[in-house]
């Protein structure tokens, strides 16, 4: 039966006009992002002829094509369908949201002025978010811009008070730059209470501990941290500095 209805299937695909096709290519490309089957959605996704395609199916296909590479940690062509999203579509949501992974990418690939560049515009059009300002407080840090840094963190958790990257972005940089060291304590310590199995937090929280002077409690948390990622060569180092042993 399931071979009769296999062949069925395959006769409709065959009568299906190439607008058709490439329509139903689309629908299935975007099913299968959305299920996370990002490989599966590209190979479904780069078939798919624009041929016929309205300009805002064009775009759909270049956003959906664009977030598939770049879940795929392959960034560069990713960014390429990205910019043509922001070119050539009319809705400004979509164009908002490409803006937004446009500066997560840049920020993650080491070019923070773009980043700056694409959230700033987002800003000036109207938009405001957590995300937003999480992301350019990151882009600043980079830049080791602290107190702009600490500006947008602290924006970020006028929006959102339990947000846990804005708490352990601004406990890490105040503890960091000595700034506040019991303010850093206690950002740091929510952002584990919220989260207590992310490795990034539990090492703010030991870096926090290790500038306050607390040698006994940073190298448990750093210790916690290192277990959760042995590999993350930021906790190495910190994990070193601490205890004076590599992992």
């Amino acid at each position: 039966m399931a071979e009769i209805d296999r062949a069925k299937q395959q006769d409709a695909d065959r009568r299906d006009s190439p607008l058709e096709a490439a329509k139903k290519g689309l629908r299935e490309g975007k099913r299968l992002f959305n299920l996370s089957r990002w490989d599966m959605a590209l190979q479904e996704l780069l078939k798919v002829s624009t041929s016929g395609f309205t300009q805002e199916e064009t775009t759909e296909l270049a956003y959906f094509t664009g977030l598939s590479y770049a879940k795929l940690g392959n960034y560069e062509d990713g960014l390429l369908y990205l910019e043509q999203v922001i070119a050539g579509s009319k809705d400004p949501l979509r164009i908002a949201q490409c803006r937004l992974t446009l500066a997560y990418i840049y920020v993650i690939t080491n070019r923070a002025k773009l980043a700056e560049f694409e959230l700033g515009q987002l800003l000036k059009n109207g938009y405001v978010s957590v995300q937003i300002y999480t992301t350019l407080a990151y882009a600043a840090w980079v830049q080791k811009h602290n107190k702009q840094a600490i500006e947008y963190y602290e924006k970020a958790l006028e929006i959102d008070q339990n947000n846990t990257t804005a708490l352990n972005g601004l406990g890490f940089i105040l503890a960091d730059t000595n700034v506040d060291l019991i303010r850093a304590l206690r950002l740091c310590k929510r952002a584990v209470d919220l989260k207590p199995q992310n490795p990034a937090y539990l090492d703010s929280l030991g870096w926090a501990y290790f500038q306050y002077g607390d040698i006994v409690e940073a190298r448990t948390w750093m210790r916690k941290a290192a277990e959760l990622a042995p590999q993350n060569e930021d906790i190495r180092v910190h994990l070193k500095v601490v205890t004076g042993k590599s992992l």
